[in-house]
Parts: structure tokens; sequence; C-alpha cells
């Protein structure tokens, strides 16, 4: 089942529903799903620089946060469920529920910025720079070593930015808009006080396991997204909009979005 939750004259974004199966037992989800009419030059922290026809968000079921786990396995199954292949999407996922995304939108003169966010920072917020991590990755595949053993992974939460702008971002811009994202997410932390999961007296700048996607346009060409341009303050005002929004429903905040 499709419901469109957003469309401009090039593109549309859906929310589908549908199932997933994990080791026989199968439940109901939904993905966060934007196709293109045009492929799209995108940049994403999961795969890098692609060229593809949808970008995408799925949830993963709560029952299977502790049982997937091959993630490229759990990957092919949404994208079987939903009728994309591979090579045409960049798809990012999250614990959080798809009916929490957060929408937002900044225009000024001929450009406009969008922002598609899940957030939950329940179970795994830290702070950079203060925290020992958990995990290591060998081969692709990662661990987490407690007293030199292996246990049961923690519930998990994640901040999924998509960010889409009819700028022709160059790609020095595209990584840049990639660090004035990152700071208005963190501002939105702050503001909100969200503490660090294992160390509460500090406090956190984001989850552990945040990722973004920025999305290109056909539009004039832009080089510097920093916090000094006006493109730079439109993408950190719908990141900061969007992440508090998400934040406040997945994580029942009780506050007033």
């Amino acid at each position: 089942m499709e419901e469109e939750i957003y469309s401009l004259e090039d593109w549309r974004a859906l929310k589908i529903r549908h199932t997933v199966e994990v080791d026989g037992e199968s439940e109901e989800t939904k993905t966060l799903l934007i196709k293109f009419s045009r492929d799209r030059r995108v940049l994403s922290s999961w795969e890098g620089f692609k060229i593809v026809k949808y970008v995408g968000n799925t949830s993963i079921p709560v029952p299977f946060w502790d049982k997937i786990h091959n993630y490229k396995d759990y990957r092919k199954e949404v994208l079987s469920k939903i009728g994309v292949s591979e090579e045409d999407i960049v798809l990012l996922s999250t614990g959080a529920n798809m009916d929490n995304i957060a929408i937002a939108r900044e225009d000024f003169d001929e450009y406009y910025v969008i922002a598609f966010t899940t957030a939950g920072a329940k179970y795994n917020a830290v702070r950079l720079g203060d925290e020992e991590a958990d995990y290591i990755e060998k081969d692709f595949k990662t661990y987490r070593v407690v007293n030199g053993k292996v246990i049961e992974r923690e519930k998990t939460g994640t901040v999924n930015i998509i960010l889409i702008t009819n700028a022709n971002l160059t790609d020095g811009a595209m990584v840049k808009s990639i660090i004035t994202i990152t700071e208005a997410k963190t501002n939105v932390f702050q503001e909100l006080d969200i503490r660090s999961t294992k160390y509460p007296e500090l406090q956190a700048t984001g989850t552990g396991t945040d990722n973004i996607i920025v999305v290109k346009g056909y539009g004039r060409g832009v080089h510097y997204t920093g916090g000094h341009t006006k493109l730079g303050e439109m993408i950190a005002k719908v990141v900061k909009r969007s992440v508090r929004e998400a934040l406040i429903k997945q994580d029942k905040l009780n506050i007033y979005v």
C-alpha cells in the first residue's frame, strides 16, 4: 500500500507499507521511497557517491532488531518487497517508526531545500570525542566486544536525514553540506538536552549510527554550502526543524514541536 506524503514536478515521496521476513517470521513495516523522474547524483554516508533513480529509508520492525545478522540479505528482502533494484537506489535503515517522519522545507530565490528525517536517541546517544566505542568492524562485519566477549546487541536508535535540493551542487558542496547538516543536528541535541546513553552526565552530539543522503538537482551551480551562504542557512534550518520534530515524535519527548 502506497501513501504519497510529498511531491514536486520531478519527484514524489511515498510511504510504502509492506511485510519483511527474517528467520521464517513476518512483520509489517514501512519504507520511505522517493522516486525521481530523472536520475540524480547523490552522496550517502552509507554508500558514497552514486547516480540513482530512488532514495529511501526503511524502518526495521522492533522484533527484528536483534535478529538481523546479515544486513545485506535484509536489504535485499526490503528491495524485493518495494520492487526496486539494488543499483537504482541508495537506502538507509532505522529503528524509528516511519509514521514519525518529519519533513521541512526552505525556499529562497530560485532554490529549495527539503529534509526528510527520522530520529530516535533513547538507546544509543553518544558524545563523540569523549566516549569509548563498543564496536569494531573486520572485513565488513561488525562485532560488539565487552571484556573480550561478544554480547547481544542493545536496542538502537538513529538519526537519518535525506536532504533534497534543486541546486546543482558540486561534489565538494555535497560533502560540505554533510558538515552543515551534522552541525545543525547537534544544535538540536543541545537544545533538547539529549544525554549520552552510557554517560548521562555528558551532553550527546548524536547517535552512533546517524546517516545522511544529499541529493543534488539540475538548477544553478553551487560550490559551497557552509553556514555563511544562503543555501547553507537553508540546509541548517530544515535539518534543525525536522530533527527536532522527529525526536519529539519518536522518543515522545514532552516538548512542543
